[in-house]
């Protein structure tokens, strides 16, 4: 009998990679990344990307398997990671996977099938968006779809596109083609949650971390290799906020405050997602007794 799915899902600096390597340790899992920036390669500070080392010996999968360059696609990921859930399963292991890309989890748990692109109709949009602006946009699709305008940022020009692509490709709401709440096989989903200012006070600590554990490097060493963003690895924060800084608009401290901001306002996205979310059961993140209340939901 097939086991269900495990995901550890919710907002960043809840802690989601400590929980899921702490299950799959004790139910003999692998862990399959659902974070859409970590698919990436060399964006590995910045994403707050586990080193190999800090793995706990569990094997890892959909992690560094782009190069900046390419852009994720939901419905790729979502071949992708059925993929390695079949072949964890093939082997007796227990899939487990994590992060806090709502869509691209929901893409693999969920009966969602994707609509079709229109190169000419996605050319013309990012042209849109490089002559107006995201915002410009945003307020089209919040004329068209507030629902959807309501989950995507104003700065989110990738999902932007994408939304206002289906609506004219389809005739309908982009909103329409996210069906109900239906799994497609059994999954327990696991969701963390802090107190609001615990989890202000974690996100400004990380970030303030990553700066010092030399992320500035890391993006002086991708912009070396002459290695153009993709619009889906562009969106990463913090990024293009150390871009400026290196390119004299920004100082230090205003980069950093940027990205603190820029953070706190995607993990409240994050929150509402999965909190809408019935299924998920929430469980506070700094419960001293995490892993054994996670793993009584898995029995």
């Amino acid at each position: 009998m097939t086991r269900p799915l495990i995901t550890v899902v919710g907002p960043t600096a809840t802690g989601k990679s400590d929980l899921a390597i702490a299950l799959s340790r004790q139910l003999g899992g692998e862990i399959v990344n659902a974070d859409a920036l970590q698919l990436y390669r060399g964006m590995d500070i910045g994403t707050a990307k586990l080193p190999p080392h800090e793995r706990g010996g569990i094997t890892h999968r959909l992690i560094d398997v782009l190069d900046i360059h390419e852009s994720a696609s939901v419905s790729e990921f979502q071949r992708l990671a059925r993929e390695a859930i079949g072949d964890i399963e093939a082997r007796s292991g227990q899939p487990v996977m994590v992060g806090g890309s709502g869509l691209y989890v929901r893409a693999v748990t969920d009966d969602i099938r994707f609509p079709g692109t229109d190169p000419d109709v996605r050319a013309r949009l990012e042209a849109e968006v490089a002559s107006q602006g995201a915002a410009s946009l945003h307020s089209r699709l919040r004329a068209l779809d507030p629902p959807a305008a309501d989950t995507i940022a104003p700065g989110d020009s990738r999902r932007i596109v994408r939304a206002l692509e289906v609506i004219e490709i389809t005739g309908s709401p982009f909103t329409a083609h996210l069906p109900d709440y239906t799994y497609v096989r059994p999954t327990v989903q696991i969701g963390l949650v802090l107190d609001r200012d615990v989890l202000h006070r974690r996100i400004e600590d990380r970030v303030h971390r990553m700066w010092e554990a030399g992320w500035v490097d890391e993006v002086v060493g991708l912009r070396a290799l002459g290695l153009r963003a993709s619009s889906t690895a562009g969106q990463a924060i913090g990024y293009a906020e150390i871009a400026a800084h290196l390119d004299g608009t920004m100082t230090r401290a205003e980069a950093i405050d940027r990205t603190i901001i820029r953070t706190r306002q995607f993990a409240k996205r994050q929150v509402t997602w999965f909190r809408r979310d019935a299924r998920v059961h929430l469980l506070p993140a700094d419960a001293p007794d995490l892993v054994e209340r996670a793993l009584s939901l898995t029995s």
